[in-house]
């Protein structure tokens, strides 16, 4: 019996270390730049910009819809990241074309449907390329929207103030699979911060 009296106080003692020791804070994302307020047309015609963005987390990256290069793997990648995030309620996909005058509402709609975007969760954007060209260059500072069709084939986390919180490659063991870690990081922030 006196041996289990000292056994007792040590496992009291540990459970009292660890509670004196919590985990160390999980490391704030660095803050990259900042989206200035914009609004495009969605993929059903409807107007969609910061207004709608702001106070939630986002990813975004840049396409079009008839892309016959890296398109479709950023497409298949954005709809994993659907489907690895479908327990973040605040978290929206937006994939923003550099092809305005060809990727209109219906045309991403379809497009969207063949990622299986999710209608009110993944949004497609189109607009005057004049405002692409700063959301894409000055903004996310990655690329000219010139008419050209070249754009960068990286993906953009965005939190609630929209402030840029990461950007990720899309290429053979690219960092794109943290998306949905780091979504929740700055979820986790954000409710630390209330």
């Amino acid at each position: 019996m006196r041996r289990l009296v000292p056994f007792a106080a040590l496992l009291v003692m540990l459970l009292v270390g660890l509670s004196c020791n919590p985990q160390p804070p999980v490391e704030a994302l660095p803050v990259l730049g900042e989206v200035q307020d914009f609004t495009l047309t969605n993929q059903n015609g409807k107007d969609y910009g910061m207004n709608d963005l702001r106070g939630r987390i986002w990813v975004a990256d840049f396409f079009f819809s008839n892309c016959p290069g890296p398109c479709p793997r950023m497409s298949t990648l954005m709809g994993d990241i659907q489907r690895a995030t479908s327990d973040i309620d605040e978290l929206r996909i937006v994939s923003i074309t550099v092809d305005p005058e060809r990727d209109t509402p219906d045309a991403m709609k379809a497009y969207g449907e063949r990622y299986g975007a999710i209608d009110g969760r993944w949004y497609f954007l189109t607009g005057p390329q004049s405002l692409l060209h700063r959301l894409a260059s000055q903004d996310f500072n990655l690329f000219d929207v010139d008419g050209s069709l070249q754009h960068s084939t990286r993906f953009a986390l965005i939190d609630r103030q929209g402030r840029i919180r990461g950007f990720y490659s899309t290429g053979e063991n690219g960092s794109y699979a943290r998306i949905p870690e780091d979504a929740r990081k700055l979820l986790a922030e954000a409710t630390a911060a209330r």
